[in-house]
């Protein structure tokens, strides 16, 4: 029956997922808006769910539904006992078929996605404007003319548009409650389907305010028009407001503006609760329901990010590491699991109180079970300041240390990686990129000693840095490098902005880049290990319990507020007020969820901080023939780049038809020069092992956002 479940699971989330999206393609037609009226004044007669429960239930809760039943599987398929699954033809699919400069690696089921919605927007914006132009009836109050009227509704379903990328504007962005999970999706990887379609909300929206404001300045109405706070209808200056912050958000979140001043577009984004208040104002509760999904989900997911970093956890410990990068040890529960290249995001009082920044985990919560760590290169004005704020402390008597408080928010564990299924893995890093792979390398030697899981037979790891003091990141995993069992990994260094003239060894080169200083801080009593998220189990139901709330306090206000059984004769409920009570609800569910999510969280924050011991020291490298040897056969270069096409052009001879996984983290240059030596030395369909050329399966990871 437990086997049964994860199937059951799946059948219905395809099924709520088809009604959702049906819902979609028949909401412009015709049809669908005779019965949707007649459907909704039934439901009016109904006092005590009115059209706005009527509208909740069709519009919003079955995307919410979905959600819930997709943590379910989620958290089963996760208990599940990982085995390596079978290569399919559709895996095929997620391999780079397009890279460019500008719009970076795209695999054929992106663009097949892409296309689907933009053949929907195309659908959306022909099947309205069809019905609008057989219909033909000019607006009385401005006189317009023939062509003043097309132009009219022409800017109208162009804010239908704007509503049809707002809908899906907020689900990549979301981290605990990431619903993109369900279809193998990294958070990171997702960030840009959330940049490209709040590029196209804005460009519809504003084509809609222009074309509407054109039509005002033509007939000489735009003074009147554009400061109207309307009592029933579309709410003008609403709208305008909405349409200003959104491009707001947009120019600041340019990357010109965001890299230099990230403070503007941190602070900036956060009108996004200005923009939705008003969004709502300007289109009213019925196409609010369209969107209130996202909303619903996203204001969840941010309750317990908050939640989760309140109690501030402090550094156990610092490596600090000659090419100015700092490994940040910090105390974790235990019974907190995550899989390797999982994400954290770290935000340091003491440096800036409102800024988070994203790493990757170099630890393994297999061989690690009290501590987590992470490692941050001195770049920008945020890690220069805790690079220099960790070697103060340096400088500072044991006894007169004080602990740095740190919030953390995550794991965030990557959904489309899964290095167990291929027979041979390809590791490719550049510079600080070697980050998510610290983790994996540990966890597989951990797996192999236990004998737990097949494993990649072979392992390959290209590093590719700038200067040689780099190498010192490979500290972590000296292990996995000098264990003579441990014939199955190879390393191929390239230094390229250094040239050797001598044959120097990658045990020289270790041994010159060695000084690795280790800060050992004080336990403070207030701190708290890291737990990580809460389950999806309570996930599910916190997004139920919501939905119920929320569905429960709309039919109160509609009973007692809008429809009281005592009110005035003639007296109209303005669309501010219907607004305003459903933000009303809204709010009431996020208040009782968090009350639930507080308690919940409390109640884990009983333990006290495990004392730790065994804390890192100095790495050295043990001096034997056996580990000499070891160090000899892995290769060193100097004074160019790897050339990726002719690396993986000898794997047409070494691994016959097997199944190689090349997973690739650094400078987006690398990202694409990997993706096309895939794409030129990769079977379309592997099925016979004597085939010439592997099957190569691409993957990237972001070390950071």
């Amino acid at each position: 029956m437990a086997n049964c479940t994860p199937f059951v699971l799946r059948v219905v989330i395809v099924l709520i997922f088809a009604v959702w999206i049906s819902l979609w393609l028949l909401k412009p037609t015709e049809l669908w808006t005779r019965k949707w009226k007649s459907a909704e004044e039934r439901a009016t007669k109904t006092l005590f769910f009115s059209y706005n429960g009527l509208n909740f239930a069709v519009y919003t809760f079955p995307f919410l539904a979905l959600a819930i039943f997709g943590f379910l599987y989620l958290e089963l398929k996760s208990r599940r006992e990982q085995t390596r699954p079978k290569r399919n033809s559709i895996a095929a699919l997620s391999n780079p078929l397009i890279v460019g400069k500008y719009i970076g690696i795209l695999s054929a089921i992106e663009l097949l996605c892409i296309a689907l919605f933009v053949a929907f927007l195309i659908w959306t914006f022909y099947s309205r404007i069809s019905n609008d132009f057989k219909k033909m009836v000019p607006d009385k109050l401005f006189k317009l003319s023939l062509w003043q009227y097309k132009l009219l509704r022409v800017a109208t379903r162009f804010g239908l548009l704007a509503e049809a990328c707002l809908a899906l504007l907020l689900l990549p962005i979301l981290r605990g409650m990431a619903v993109f999970r369900l279809l193998g999706i990294q958070f990171e990887a997702s960030v840009r389907y959330h940049i490209w379609l709040g590029t196209s909300m804005i460009t519809f929206a504003t084509l809609h305010g222009a074309c509407t404001f054109f039509i005002w300045g033509v007939k000489n109405h735009i003074h009147d028009e554009m400061w109207k706070w309307q009592k029933m209808g579309r709410i003008y200056l609403a709208g305008e407001i909405a349409l200003f912050t959104g491009l707001a958000i947009l120019i600041t979140s340019l990357p010109w503006i965001r890299r230099r001043n990230f403070e503007i577009f941190y602070y900036t984004h956060h009108l996004y609760i200005v923009f939705f208040v008003f969004f709502l104002f300007h289109a009213g509760d019925r196409h609010f329901y369209m969107v209130l999904p996202g909303v619903f989900l996203f204001g969840l997911d941010k309750l317990l990010r908050m939640i989760q970093s309140r109690p501030q956890t402090c550094i156990v410990s610092a490596r600090v590491f000659p090419c100015k990068a700092i490994e940040l040890i910090l105390p974790k529960d235990p019974s907190l699991n995550y899989t390797p290249a999982s994400v954290i995001f770290v935000k340091i009082p003491t440096i800036s109180k409102y800024q988070w920044h994203s790493f990757s985990i170099t630890s393994s919560s297999i061989v690690d079970k009290h501590t987590i760590s992470v490692i941050i290169r001195s770049e920008g004005w945020w890690t220069s300041a805790l690079y220099n704020l960790i070697m103060s402390k340096s400088d500072v008597e044991a006894n007169q240390k004080k602990c740095i408080s740190v919030a953390v928010e995550g794991p965030y564990g990557p959904a489309s990686v899964d290095f167990l299924r291929y027979d041979t893995l390809v590791l490719v890093a550049g510079g600080i990129g070697i980050t998510p792979f610290l983790g994996i390398l540990q966890e597989i030697l951990s797996a192999r000693s236990n004998g737990r899981l097949k494993l990649p037979s072979r392992i390959q790891f290209i590093y590719a840095i700038r200067k040689s003091l780099d190498i010192s990141l490979l500290y972590p995993v000296l292990p996995q490098l000098l264990d003579v069992e441990q014939t199955h990994l190879k390393l191929k260094v390239f230094v390229t902005q250094e040239s050797q003239s001598g044959s120097k060894t990658l045990r020289e080169i270790l041994n010159e880049v060695s000084q690795i200083q280790t800060i050992n801080f004080p336990k403070a009593s207030s701190s708290y290990p890291i737990y990580g998220v809460e389950s999806l189990y309570w996930m599910a139901a916190l997004v139920g319990i919501s939905s119920v709330v929320f569905l429960v306090c709309l039919s109160f206000f509609n009973r007692f507020i809008l429809h009281p059984s005592v009110k005035p004769s003639g007296q109209k409920i303005t669309s501010s007020v219907t607004d305003t009570l459903l933000l009303s609800s809204f709010a009431l569910a996020i208040i009782c969820s968090s009350l639930l999510a507080v308690i919940l969280r409390w109640r884990r924050l009983g333990k006290e901080l495990t004392t730790f011991s065994g804390l890192p020291k100095k790495a050295t490298i043990p001096s034997s023939s056996e580990t000499d040897k070891v160090l000899e056969e892995q290769e060193i270069h100097f004074g160019g780049r790897p050339n990726f096409k002719e690396i993986f052009a000898t794997f047409s001879s070494e691994t016959h038809g097997s199944s190689v996984g090349v997973i690739v983290c650094g400078p987006e240059s690398m990202k694409e020069s990997v993706a096309l030596a895939c794409r030129l030395n990769t079977h379309v369909l592997c099925v016979d092992d004597k085939s010439k050329k592997p099957f190569l399966s691409f993957h990237s990871l972001n070390f950071t956002l």
